[in-house]
């Protein structure tokens, strides 16, 4: 097991537990997300279900801070990573959302513990953005290199390619927009249900990714730095087998995904992912019904602590 730091696995994440979750019916657009309306039961278990997640990730040594999601105008505020991303050099970036509801998610709360623990030299606000109908929603719209400086990016309705642009100009990524779709010609809504980028190894659906010549690219890119493809079927897709992300552990590096993403891999893409990080999967079925995974109910903070051990 390798246990050495890497830039692209934080070590601390924030976390929002839900107190209201419910299937928004402001982001049907979304093909991965159920279709029927929410119960009461859901929130509860949507509520266990992130407590349970977080107590797992803390107990592999990552550190969380969790916040409470108790707006009932937020039923999807467990998705904190649309709305706000950290960056190596104390920057933070606020995007714009589309859905008005998914505006509300936004909390200063968050920033001001940022500030308070870690070193934020400077936010960068695209949430204005909106008035104009451009969007980008976050490290959902973007997965990030944070090793080679690209920004990959789905186009879609909540990926603008202005907003896009503007953001890899003031935070230093090339930017790699691309169409993707799956087999009933419905555009990937978010980037990180497509493709999850760690440090030793990419997974990626190359198939739903529409040009051919883009898509050699692409996997071009993401193999460049020596990492290892882990090609994912559309059906794996699907079962959110790409919606994971990597974080440093106490004892190295791991890959959390849910235990649907998990059950979706192969025995073999299990073995290539194991050569460089645990697998720790997270039982969330209930907060998938959103459309989302574990990656989406994770915001990575990747800013200098002010102290190490920085934690709520």
């Amino acid at each position: 097991m390798n246990v050495n730091t890497s830039i692209q696995a934080p070590s601390s994440v924030i976390m929002v537990r839900p107190h209201f979750f419910a299937v928004n019916p402001e982001t049907f657009d979304n093909a991965y997300q159920a279709k029927t309306p929410s119960t009461e039961n859901d929130a509860l278990l949507a509520y266990d279900e992130l407590t349970k997640a977080a107590e797992t990730l803390t107990a592999h040594g990552v550190t969380v801070h969790m916040f409470e999601g108790d707006n009932p105008k937020t039923p999807d505020c467990v998705f904190p990573n649309n709305w706000f991303s950290t960056h190596a050099g104390g920057h933070v970036a606020v995007y714009p959302m589309k859905a008005p509801n998914r505006r509300l998610e936004r909390r200063p709360d968050i920033i001001d513990i940022l500030k308070s623990d870690y070193r934020v030299q400077d936010i960068l606000d695209y949430s204005g953005l909106e008035h104009d109908g451009l969007y980008l929603e976050g490290t959902g719209a973007m997965v990030l290199d944070h090793v080679d400086r690209i920004a990959y990016a789905a186009k879609s309705d909540r990926t603008s390619p202005i907003a896009l642009e503007r953001f890899c100009t003031h935070f230093n990524y090339e930017p790699m927009a691309f169409s993707a779709a799956d087999a009933q010609g419905r555009a990937v809504y978010h980037t990180n249900v497509l493709m999850c980028i760690a440090t030793d190894f990419a997974i990626i659906s190359g198939a739903m990714i529409q040009n051919p010549e883009r898509r050699l690219e692409v996997l071009a890119r993401l193999s460049q730095g020596g990492r290892e493809i882990i090609d994912l079927s559309e059906n794996q897709i699907a079962h959110f087998a790409g919606n994971a992300i990597e974080l440093q552990g106490e004892n190295g590096r791991i890959l959390a995904l849910s235990e649907t993403a998990l059950n979706a891999l192969t025995k073999g893409q299990k073995a290539i992912i194991s050569k460089s990080a645990t697998l720790v999967p997270l039982k969330i079925p209930t907060i998938e019904l959103s459309g989302g995974s574990v990656r989406c109910t994770i915001a990575g903070i990747h800013l200098a602590a002010r102290n190490p051990k920085a934690s709520l």
